[in-house]
């Protein structure tokens, strides 16, 4: 099935690819064919941005039993396995949403956790654009950063083959970044795609008190009010 996050999303924010109401993506996945029943697993074009998002908003709307292919497409294809072309002929069935928001964050959680520093907040944007040393490339949007929040680019998870780095490295990764393993993180980037790859990078090392912040920078420097810092932290 292809689950294209572009037009699985909400409407209504037509310059955001924010996650779609529940009722919408049980209606949407519904068509697809994938059913309560199932286990899936979530694979793209070798990056695995696109996949981390899937994989969050189906753990978001109560589906546990979700994966992501490591390495995606490419790496299957490399090792020489079996692949398909055409339209997949798909059977339409019933797939009820358990809404849980435990990993999700919205503008209002963003407003507390900065006011509050009550849970770490890293941005995995890259370095420039945390800083504010370019501008941003939504025009209108400010440049910088949250009050408060780490750096760590979700480029540092880019390895040769496109899979995740192993955990040791992972772990080192986060500790440089400033992370503490004992307490909640809430991950954050331009729109709300590359967090998904990096609460995924989380979850491998045993990390799972974290949550994403769908809006991410695309929404926070969108806002007129909101407090923004340049410059390193």
């Amino acid at each position: 099935s292809l689950f294209d996050i572009r037009d699985i999303c909400d409407q209504h924010h037509p310059e955001m690819l924010m996650i779609p109401s529940a009722s919408d993506f049980a209606a949407t996945v519904s068509e697809m064919g994938i059913g309560n029943d199932h286990r899936i697993v979530v694979y793209d074009s070798g990056d695995m941005l696109n996949a981390g998002r899937v994989w969050w908003m189906f753990r978001t709307f109560g589906h546990s039993a979700v994966a992501v292919l490591d390495g995606g497409l490419p790496k299957w294809q490399v090792e020489g396995r079996e692949i398909e072309t055409g339209v997949a002929q798909l059977s339409p069935t019933t797939f009820h949403v358990a809404y849980d928001p435990a990993q999700l964050r919205t503008l209002n959680d963003m407003r507390r956790i900065v006011a509050a520093s009550d849970e770490q907040v890293l941005d995995v944007r890259e370095y420039e654009r945390f800083t504010g040393i370019v501008p941003e490339r939504r025009p209108g949007l400010r440049a910088g950063h949250m009050p408060g929040s780490k750096n760590l680019s979700y480029k540092r998870f880019k390895t040769a083959d496109n899979t995740l780095p192993d955990p040791t490295t992972l772990r080192a990764l986060f500790a440089d970044a400033g992370i503490d393993p004992t307490r909640p993180v809430v991950t954050t980037c331009g729109g709300g795609v590359a967090a998904g790859l990096v609460a995924l990078g989380l979850e491998r090392i045993g990390h799972t008190d974290w949550a994403l912040y769908d809006g991410s920078w695309a929404e926070w420097a969108a806002e007129t009010d909101t407090p923004v810092e340049t410059g390193d932290t």
